[in-house]
C-alpha cells in the first residue's frame, strides 16, 4: 500500500477522520490520558458526525482502521497511535454459535465468558533481513503461524539472508465460552478463540480477564489455517477473532467510575436522614415485609473495613449472613437479587454445587500439557458477594472447603505439582431449609439447623424466617403479591444506578474508625450480655455470645457509617448493629429455661442448661460404679437422682450419653460405662 498512491477513498476517508478529531478534541484528549496511545472510539459519535467512515469500519474494517490511525498521526496528536471501538451498534451482536463463513473480515461483537486464558508472550509481527550479497534491507511482514523468510533478492540471490532486526508484540490466547444466559433448552455452549495483543494486555487489562470473568469482544473474524500432520494444509480452517477492544462486564465497587454528575447526587443522597431505610426498602422491593434482613443486607453490601495489624493478621471486613426458613418465604429472590446488583456477584446451588466449584481446582491443560487452576465461584467474585442456595443440601465435605475462604479469607490449594493460595475476599450469603424441611415449633431452632457448629460460627447473623399464619401480616403479602403480578413489580427506590454507584463510593472513599462513644456502646453491650445474672444455680453459665459476634457487631457499625459516609462511626451506628444482632439472637440463641441469650444453643444446638443435666447424670454413673460395679439398674440411678430432674430429662440425658458414646446399654433397664 505504501508503494501505490492511496486512492481518492483513501484520501476522503482520511479528511473524514480528521474533522472527526477535530470536532471531538475533547474526548480524544480524556481517553489519551487513560491509556498511553490508545484513543476509544465511541462508534455511535462517529455514525452522527460521518455516515462513510462508519459503514467503512464495518465493511472493511482493518483497513478503514489503520487509516484513521494515519489520520491520528497526521492531525498531530499522538504517534503511533491505537484506535479501540466501543459502543457498537447491536446489529454487529453475534452468538458464538451464529458465526459463519459470510462474517469472515467483518466487524462482530460477542460477549461471552473467559474459560481460557494463555500467558502473555511475544509474536513476530515484522522482521527485516540483509541480502549478503548487494546490502539490501528486505522487510517480511509476518503474518501466519509460520515465520517467512525474502523468497529472493533484487539482485537474484535467493535464500541465505541475515535476519538483523525483528519487530514484537504482546499476544494472548483467549477462548470464549457462551454466557449461560443466552442459551436455549439443552443446548451446549459454542467456544471460540480470540488472539489479543499490544495494550489489550497490559497488566491492568490483564487482571480483568482472568478465566471466568464475563467480558464483550469487539473484533474482526479471521480464518486460521490448520496444519495437517502430513505438513500440509486442511481444505478446514478454524475460526478465530481478531480483538480490537475488551469490555470487561464485570467490575468490582473498587473500579466503577464515578463521575462529578454522580458524586453530586451521591452527597445529596448521603445527607438524606432516612437514608439507611431508603437502602433497606430498595431492596427486593418485590417480598413484603423482613425490614430486620434487609437492613442487615445492606450493611453486607457495604461492608466493614479489612484491617492488617502490625503482625501481618488480617481481620476481615465482609460480612456474612446465614438466613434459615420454611420453603416459599422467597430466601432464593432475595440471593439472586443480591447476586444481581453486587458486581462480581455469583449464584450458586448447594446440590450441584462440589467443594472444588466453589473454592478452587486443578485441571489438566490440553494446550500447555501441565496443571493449571482453575479458579471457583468464591475466588472469581472476589471482592463481590457469593450466594449460595439450599446450603444443606451441600456435601458435607464439600462444604468444609468454605471454611478456610469464610474466615481467613484464601483458598489454599496443594495438588499435582500446584501450590496455591488464592484469595477469596468475598462476602457469603447463604440460605438453607431446616432440617425436616419446615421448622417444628416444639424443638429449638438451632437443632433444627442441619449444619456443622464451625460453619454456623462464621455467620455473622443468622436469621429464621418462619411461615406462620397471622391474618393480618397474610392480607398484606397477598396484596402485595398481587399488585406486584398486576403492575409488574415495582421499581426500587433508589434507581438500580446509583444504588451501585453510591456503595462504589463509599467503598471506594470511606474507611470508617471507631469513636469513644462507639466503643463504649458495644463494649457495655458485650460485657453485660456476657455476664447477665443468671436465675438457675447451676455451675455451668450460658455463654451468650462470644468473640466472633464482637468483631460482627464492629463489622456491622463500620458498615452503618459507610452508608451515611461517615468516618466515623458513631453511636447511633453501633446502636443499629446491636439491634441486628439482639433480634438475630432472641430469634435463635434464646434460652427460655436460664431466660438468658445462650451462643451454645445456635452453634450446637444444645444450651448450657440441658450440657449441665447431662454432667449430672454422668457424674452420678461414675459414683453409682464404686458402689456397685460395672452394671448399673438405671432405676438406681433414678432413686439417686430424687426429684434433681424429671423422668424425661433423666432420659434426654442417658440418651446423650449413649450418643456421645460415653455409656451404652448391655441389656434392658441398665447401663454401664464404655
Amino acid at each position: 500500500m505504501g508503494e501505490d498512491k492511496p486512492k481518492p477513498k483513501n484520501e476522503e476517508l482520511i479528511i473524514e477522520a480528521k474533522n472527526f478529531f477535530e470536532s471531538y478534541k475533547k474526548e480524544l484528549g480524556e481517553s489519551l490520558k487513560k491509556a498511553d496511545n490508545v484513543i476509544y472510539l465511541d462508534f455511535m459519535k462517529l455514525t452522527e458526525f460521518s455516515n462513510k467512515l462508519a459503514d467503512e469500519i464495518l465493511s472493511n474494517p482493518e483497513e478503514t482502521l489503520s487509516l484513521i490511525e494515519v489520520a491520528v498521526e497526521e492531525s498531530g496528536l499522538v504517534k503511533n497511535a491505537r484506535i479501540r471501538l466501543k459502543n457498537l451498534p447491536k446489529v454487529q451482536e453475534m452468538k458464538i454459535r451464529n458465526i459463519r463463513s459470510k462474517h469472515l473480515n467483518e466487524l462482530i461483537v460477542i460477549e461471552g465468558i473467559i474459560r481460557q486464558a494463555s500467558d502473555v508472550l511475544p509474536q513476530v509481527v515484522n522482521a527485516k533481513f540483509e541480502c549478503p550479497s548487494c546490502g539490501t534491507i528486505i522487510s517480511v511482514l509476518q503474518i501466519e503461524k509460520k515465520f517467512r523468510e525474502p523468497s529472493r533478492c533484487s539482485c537474484g540471490r535467493r535464500g541465505g539472508f541475515k535476519l538483523i532486526s525483528k519487530e514484537m508484540v504482546d499476544t494472548q490466547r483467549l477462548v470464549i465460552e457462551e454466557s449461560p444466559e443466552s442459551l436455549v433448552g439443552g443446548e451446549q455452549p459454542k467456544r471460540i478463540d480470540t488472539f489479543v495483543k499490544e495494550d489489550l494486555v497490559e497488566p491492568r487489562m490483564e487482571e480483568k480477564t482472568t478465566p471466568g470473568a464475563r467480558v464483550k469482544i469487539i473484533g474482526v473474524l479471521k480464518e486460521v489455517p490448520v496444519p495437517l500432520s502430513t505438513g500440509g494444509l486442511s481444505t478446514r480452517f478454524a475460526l478465530a477473532i481478531e480483538v480490537n477492544n475488551i469490555i470487561p462486564l464485570e467490575e468490582t465497587f473498587e473500579e466503577l467510575d464515578i463521575s462529578d454528575e454522580d458524586e453530586r447526587q451521591i452527597l445529596e443522597l448521603s445527607e438524606d436522614p432516612e437514608v439507611f431505610e431508603k437502602f433497606a426498602r430498595s431492596i427486593t422491593p418485590s417480598v413484603w415485609g423482613y425490614e430486620e434482613i434487609k437492613k442487615s443486607l445492606v450493611l453486607q453490601l457495604f461492608s466493614g473495613v479489612q484491617k492488617i495489624y502490625a503482625d501481618g493478621q488480617k481481620s476481615r471486613g465482609d460480612i456474612h449472613i446465614l438466613l434459615v426458613g420454611d420453603p416459599g418465604v422467597a430466601k432464593s429472590v432475595t440471593l439472586n437479587f443480591m447476586a444481581n446488583i453486587s458486581p462480581k456477584g455469583r449464584y450458586v446451588v448447594g446440590k450441584s454445587t462440589s467443594g472444588a466449584g466453589l473454592t478452587a481446582t486443578v485441571v489438566r491443560d490440553e494446550y500447555l500439557r501441565g496443571w493449571s487452576l482453575e479458579a471457583g465461584a468464591m475466588v472469581l467474585s472476589n471482592k463481590g458477594l457469593v450466594c449460595i442456595d439450599e446450603l444443606e443440601k451441600m456435601d458435607p465435605g464439600d462444604r468444609s472447603a468454605m471454611h478456610e475462604a469464610m474466615e481467613q479469607q484464601t483458598v489454599t490449594i496443594s495438588k499435582a505439582n500446584v501450590q496455591a493460595t488464592l484469595r477469596s475476599e468475598t462476602s457469603v450469603l447463604a440460605a438453607a431449609n431446616p432440617k425436616f424441611g419446615r421448622f417444628d415449633p416444639y424443638q429449638s431452632i438451632a437443632q433444627q439447623i442441619d449444619l456443622p457448629p464451625t460453619l454456623i460460627n462464621r455467620f455473622d447473623v443468622i436469621f429464621t424466617l418462619r411461615d406462620l399464619p397471622d391474618k393480618d401480616k397474610d392480607r398484606r403479602i397477598a396484596s402485595h403479591v398481587l399488585s406486584e403480578h398486576r403492575k409488574q413489580g415495582e421499581d426500587m427506590l433508589i434507581p438500580r444506578d446509583l444504588f451501585r454507584k453510591y456503595i462504589a463510593y463509599a467503598k471506594q472513599r470511606i474507611k470508617p474508625e471507631l469513636s469513644e462513644d462507639a466503643v463504649a456502646e458495644i463494649k457495655k453491650f458485650y460485657v453485660d450480655l456476657r455476664n447477665k445474672p443468671v436465675s438457675s444455680d447451676s455451675a455451668v453459665r450460658p455463654i451468650p455470645i462470644s468473640a466472633r459476634q464482637l468483631q460482627a457487631l464492629i463489622r456491622m457499625s463500620e458498615a452503618s457509617a459507610k452508608v451515611r459516609l461517615n468516618k466515623k462511626v458513631t453511636k447511633e451506628d453501633a446502636q443499629r448493629a446491636i439491634g441486628i444482632i439482639k433480634y438475630y439472637l432472641t430469634q435463635v440463641g434464646y434460652d427460655y429455661e436460664s431466660k438468658t441469650f445462650d451462643i451454645d444453643k445456635i452453634t450446637l444446638g444444645r444450651t448450657a442448661s440441658q450440657r449441665n443435666k447431662v454432667f449430672i447424670v454422668r457424674d452420678l454413673i461414675t459414683e453409682l460404679e464404686d458402689k456397685m460395679g460395672k452394671l448399673i439398674p438405671v432405676e438406681e440411678i433414678e432413686k439417686e437422682i430424687g426429684d434433681k430432674l424429671t423422668k424425661t430429662e433423666l432420659d434426654d440425658a442417658i440418651t446423650e450419653l449413649v450418643k456421645n458414646s460415653i455409656i451404652f446399654k448391655p441389656r434392658r433397664g441398665y447401663v454401664q460405662k464404655m
